[in-house]
């Protein structure tokens, strides 16, 4: 069927603003407008901003080193004291005070220097070229701030015998580190943390449990909050012990312009000290590029925690649904437009989403990184610069998890409610000492599973009826006592222990 144009006449369309000329700038994404509050932190690490502020770290460390032999404070990559000395023969070496200029370069990094950076890299088109240009301009001038200087003599040393990824892998390593460890490890602890005081505190309240959503084996509600903090709490000591690689050695790694240049010199020696002195691991077999594997085996983990994070979540909006958590309402808050009763589980519904959005992200980084066509291509190049919003959405999740944590309430009078109206669950204990007690010769114990499911498939048991279920048997006297006493709120076996014992 074809389509049909309307020949109605159309509404004048009212003259608008163009949104993308509105100043300040509207940001494109959520990461960057609705929720900045939530993930600003790691605009510090994983911004271009912050990218070329690592570039400049990375290029200025190099240069004191090619000058003085050491990170320029008498220590070498292993630890070790070492007396300066240039490793590029007739470089000058660096006094404290030139030392330290240089290191402002990038601590000073701010609003007028990105500007700058940004004005240089349209002119040059490329992006790293840009930054050793801004940091010569700096040596240029460097007579004006310190009098007598050797460091416009050192001017060339900058981005010596480098190709761009030289220096871009270390400060993605530098970058990445420092979100992982400075913002996105201490949200996440905090969440295991806050999750284990749960359990702790809850661990023995009983609850109904539903494997395959049907009424199972009672579990308390801390016990099952302590499974996700333990695996939560594993995944966190993968990442907490991630090792972030780096390499400095020249355009198809075989050190060739440093070896011709300067063949004296012990490049892989100087290439070690250099990336162990930024407190990165060495990575001393490479192409052009550093291969990116550490990168993928951090995404791989945060992406696996994210999904553990997620079967949290859908399993909190569940006990939410079945009233197990009752949610406080926030005063003045509204939970349905319409619908003025409800208090809605959204921040675990947006934490789903944002959970889903930043694992797409993480396996998408996992799995290009990872392979380069031959020596080098570009396809890390766009891909690492969505690295800020992967680590954006895991910790927006992770903060609306904390907060709807922090709205919940156990309500332990409907679970026990629950229990109580459902004493066939007993059924697997009764058989389980039926079958116990026919092993120590007692007799009349034949086809326990039989008999409890005759008993309890499909039907409604309650107390008095198991109760003289299990007073026919014949069981031994202290069993049948046992069993007489038990309910489904008291059938929870060591769960409470459990959580005592082994949520670390």
């Amino acid at each position: 069927m074809q389509g049909v144009t309307s020949t109605a006449p159309q509404p004048d369309q009212p003259t608008r603003v163009d949104l993308a000329d509105v100043t300040p700038p509207i940001a494109l994404g959520p990461l960057d407008g609705r929720y900045r509050g939530a993930v600003a932190p790691l605009v510090d690490h994983l911004s271009e901003a912050a990218l070329n502020r690592a570039r400049i770290h990375v290029e200025v460390e190099w240069l004191i080193t090619l000058c003085n032999g050491t990170a320029g404070n008498g220590t070498a990559g292993d630890g070790t004291t070492e007396a300066p000395g240039a490793v590029v023969p007739g470089a000058p070496t660096l006094t404290d005070a030139e030392i330290a200029y240089l290191r402002r370069i990038p601590s000073t990094f701010g609003a007028d220097q990105i500007a700058e950076l940004g004005a240089i890299e349209r002119e040059t088109v490329h992006d790293v070229k840009a930054v050793e240009y801004f940091i010569k301009r700096r040596i240029a001038v460097a007579p004006d701030e310190l009098g007598d200087t050797n460091l416009p003599a050192a001017s060339e040393l900058v981005h010596f015998a480098c190709t761009s990824e030289d220096i871009n892998n270390l400060s993605y390593a530098l970058m990445v580190r420092g979100a992982v460890v400075d913002v996105w490890l201490p949200a996440a602890e905090a969440l295991a943390d806050q999750l284990a005081e749960m359990a702790r505190e809850h661990a023995d309240v009983p609850m109904l449990s539903r494997t395959h959503g049907q009424p199972a084996t009672p579990t308390t509600m801390g016990k099952e909050i302590a499974v996700l903090a333990h695996r939560l709490r594993r995944q966190l000591r993968r990442i907490t012990g991630a090792e972030f690689l780096g390499k400095l050695n020249g355009a198809t790694g075989t050190y060739g312009a440093h070896a011709v240049a300067v063949p004296g010199a012990d490049w892989p020696a100087v290439s070690r000290a250099f990336v162990e002195h930024l407190g990165l691991t060495w990575n001393p077999l490479t192409t052009q590029i550093e291969s990116h594997d550490w990168q993928a085996e951090v995404y791989a983990d945060m992406a696996r925690f994210n999904r553990i994070l997620h079967n949290l979540a859908t399993d909190v909006w569940t006990y939410i649904s079945l009233g197990f958590f009752t949610q406080i309402p926030v005063a003045g808050a509204t939970g349905s437009s319409t619908m003025p009763h409800k208090v809605n589980p959204i921040r675990f519904e947006n934490a789903e989403a944002n959970l889903e959005i930043s694992c797409s992200l993480l396996d998408t980084l996992s799995a290009t990184l990872v392979t380069s066509r031959l020596q080098r291509d570009l396809t890390d190049s766009t891909t690492q610069r969505n690295i800020g919003p992967a680590f954006g959405h895991s910790l927006l999740a992770i903060d609306n998890v904390r907060r709807g944590l922090k709205a919940l309430d156990v309500n332990a009078d409907l679970m026990a409610d629950d229990l109580d109206h459902n004493w066939e669950v007993l059924g697997e204990p009764v058989q389980s000492a039926m079958r116990a007690a026919s092993v120590a010769g007692v007799a009349g114990m034949e086809n326990p599973y039989e008999r409890l499911k005759e008993l309890t498939r499909g039907q409604r048991v309650d107390a008095a009826r198991m109760r003289e279920f299990v007073g026919t048997l014949g069981l031994p006297d202290d069993v049948a006592a046992r069993l007489a006493e038990l309910t489904p709120a008291a059938y929870t076996g060591i769960a409470a222990r459990l959580v005592e014992d082994y949520l670390d």
